[in-house]
């Protein structure tokens, strides 16, 4: 999707001369905390703990904790659990065709710069990041690959 397309940046760019685009969008628009929050949305860190790669922003000692022992110490699938980002819950957008496809490039973009980040801060390990359509819009996860204790499933 061209972001120079996108109802919004259209219209805000018909207020302007020719020649302005998403950039000059983002430089009117955000300040210096929505560059770096949305950069650690980009490039999130990590968290390594009983084998399991997570997101460090769904890390919780208690929470994990429970859930490591709910799921028997599977790797996979508590990294399946928490490590999940519903693009629909931090983004308000309307139920247009324009929004479904904008909220589905941006959940494209998160999932490319998560396997960067993670082949980044674990090369020696493999992981699986999908997209997925779902009743709550797209969700971008990962779990790690070919992991001892990682399970099957």
């Amino acid at each position: 999707m061209n972001p120079d397309q996108y109802s919004e940046i259209k219209a805000w760019a018909a207020d302007y001369p020719e020649g302005v685009d998403y950039v000059d969008f983002l430089t009117r628009n955000c300040t210096v905390g929505h560059w770096l929050a949305f950069c650690r949305v980009l490039w999130p860190r990590f968290v390594l703990e009983r084998g399991c790669v997570l997101w460090d922003r769904v890390y919780e000692p208690a929470g994990f904790d429970a859930w490591y022992r709910h799921l028997d110490g599977d790797v996979r699938r508590v990294e399946a659990t928490l490590n999940r980002l519903v693009v629909a819950d931090i983004i308000d957008a309307d139920e247009t065709r324009e929004d479904d496809d904008a909220l589905e490039e941006i959940a494209e973009t998160v999932g490319r710069a998560w396997r960067a980040a993670l082949s980044s801060a674990y090369p020696d390990r493999e992981f699986e990041v999908r997209v997925d359509d779902t009743d709550d819009g797209p969700v971008v996860s990962f779990v790690s690959v070919g992991v001892p204790g990682a399970g099957t499933g």
